[in-house]
């Protein structure tokens, strides 16, 4: 989606939904500093959404399609899960793959833009729940990884089933009691951060989305990385209030706890080295675009 396609032929605009005018008006398509703060100020690429009313998914989607820097050139894969739920109510292609599959159907979509579209910027996102990441669809993971697909992979991790019930996950915690898992969690949780790490992602990062500053940074930089480098992956913790047992004003609150020092979600991040050369450099062409629009600005004034 661009914003020459989304563009109403005049002769029509009288008639589309105001939703849709306000889309063209007003969204942050093709705006080069877009981010988190562009949210209550302009167009979102996200408005509605059917989540439960709290849930910290909601939070993050908001977050991260804020923060994609190219939005309109932009495909996302979900699979299966509460956040295919909110797919339909976003302004960016996305394609919602079978339950496990979305890395390996990422992985062909990745490449076939690339042919399809030689020398023009196309980046692919996935984003998935702990289940189809960690558990049903690991292999199709850990394989995108081994290959070096260039595209980043996102978990919103709620440490359980949260759309079917509350079962069992590999990235629950141990000892865990939930509904559909009544004796408790019998072994650690998962490290797939560090899994990532090994197999091959030049960009790892394990947090919270309770700092949207935070969720900004670390989506830009993996879809850089990813677009340049290789794999990436992003591991946030969504805790699913309603299965954990929690009101619905308590989500931002059990992230700020999962995420003190020497807890689970305590900030950790990985850069290899050509990503860290490869940020280093976008963030000096940014100091320098940042100093010449301030300089221009100045001019302008005077």
């Amino acid at each position: 989606m661009s914003l020459e396609r989304i563009k109403i032929a005049p002769e029509l605009y009288d008639i589309m939904p105001p939703e849709y005018q306000d889309l063209v008006q007003r969204a942050t398509y093709g705006k080069e500093s877009r981010g988190w703060k562009d949210i209550g100020t302009t167009k979102e690429l996200i408005e509605e959404h059917s989540l439960c009313a709290g849930c910290p998914e909601s939070m993050a989607f908001r977050y991260i399609l804020a923060s994609l820097p190219n939005p309109e050139d932009t495909v996302m894969v979900g699979s299966t899960g509460c956040t295919s739920l909110v797919f339909p109510h976003v302004a960016v292609h996305n394609i919602h793959s079978l339950f496990g599959n979305q890395n390996a159907v990422a992985s062909g979509l990745k490449r076939a833009l690339a042919l399809r579209f030689p020398g023009r910027i196309k980046d692919v996102v996935v984003l998935a729940g702990d289940g189809a990441t960690v558990d049903i669809g690991l292999d199709m993971t850990l394989q995108s990884w081994f290959r070096q697909e260039k595209f980043t992979t996102i978990c919103f991790d709620n440490e359980l089933y949260a759309n079917t019930g509350g079962q069992e996950s590999g990235l629950m915690q141990k000892g865990f009691v939930a509904k559909m898992a009544p004796v408790g969690k019998t072994f650690e949780k998962v490290r797939l951060p560090e899994i990532a790490r090994e197999s091959g992602c030049h960009y790892v990062v394990n947090c919270t989305v309770s700092k949207p500053n935070l969720v900004e940074k670390v989506v830009k930089n993996a879809v850089y990385v990813a677009r340049e480098i290789g794999p990436t992956y992003i591991q946030f913790y969504t805790p699913c209030i309603l299965e954990i047992g929690k009101n619905s004003m308590e989500g931002l609150q059990e992230m700020r706890d999962a995420e003190k020092p020497n807890e689970r979600f305590a900030y950790k991040e990985y850069v290899s080295d050509a990503a860290k050369e490869l940020l280093a450099e976008i963030a000096a062409k940014e100091k320098e675009r940042k100093a010449a629009a301030k300089k221009q600005l100045a001019g302008q004034n005077a």
